[in-house]
């Protein structure tokens, strides 16, 4: 009998319920160096990375088709586009994270982006990932705070991030991701991620602020089924040797 290939996401609810723990490393197309790029590649190959997401809050780079190109020909990791707008949509990748940002009222980011992706998903194969975003108070106003024009959560306010994920699972959302952005002086924090985990049944991503791989672990343990990795990445290609 011929075996069914798993989606993405059924490959992410099978890690959760076998307790595999994931990590994604997110590329921004705008700070590929191009000259370095077979020393990333190398360098992504030989992480303990599950997938690669591809995006950000803003992409001025016309080379992001290019760069998802080179990465499935040069990885076998699942390339996931991880959008800040319509734009960053390519059909060379495997899934897109649908994302509706639950923790702001801006009705952009709530559902005008999407309404404006829907009939180009529509074009692709890609697989489609509704994905509720939940920004996250991380100490400095990072760049998804800043483009989206919303306040993030209160860190300390975990009832309110615990009803807005609950919110996200009830909507109908596959995933949440709990994010304290690009560049955050503090990640999310561990007891937050916890009461999540215990309170809802569907995969929380977590990114934002993890510096080192003890961060990472953290994470994890603390309920995080996907943790993503990305400016500390940028920054040292060697992070995972540390």
């Amino acid at each position: 009998m011929e075996q069914k290939i798993l989606t993405i996401h059924q490959q992410i609810l099978h890690a959760k319920k076998n307790g595999q723990k994931l990590l994604a490393i997110l590329l921004d197309p705008d700070k590929i160096v191009w000259e370095n790029f077979g020393h990333l590649l190398s360098k992504i190959n030989e992480s303990p990375a599950t997938h690669i997401f591809v995006g950000g809050s803003i992409v001025e780079s016309s080379l992001i088709e290019d760069l998802i190109k080179q990465l499935k020909q040069n990885t076998d990791l699942p390339v996931i586009i991880f959008p800040g707008d319509p734009s960053q949509i390519s059909r060379e990748a495997d899934a897109i994270l649908f994302l509706s940002l639950l923790s702001g009222r801006n009705a952009d980011y709530l559902i005008e982006y999407q309404v404006q992706a829907a009939p180009i998903l529509k074009k692709t194969n890609l697989e489609v990932i509704s994905t509720g975003y939940i920004l996250i108070e991380s100490g400095n106003e990072t760049a998804v705070a800043r483009v989206s024009k919303t306040k993030p959560l209160n860190r300390e306010n975990l009832d309110l991030a615990l009803a807005t994920a609950q919110a996200g699972e009830m909507l109908g959302n596959k995933l949440i991701y709990l994010e304290a952005g690009s560049g955050a002086k503090q990640a999310v924090p561990l007891e937050m991620i916890q009461l999540i985990a215990q309170n809802i049944e569907i995969p929380i991503i977590v990114g934002g602020g993890i510096v080192n791989l003890q961060g990472i672990q953290k994470a994890h343990n603390a309920g995080a089924d996907l943790v993503v990795i990305g400016t500390a990445f940028e920054n040292d290609n060697y992070f995972f040797e540390s």
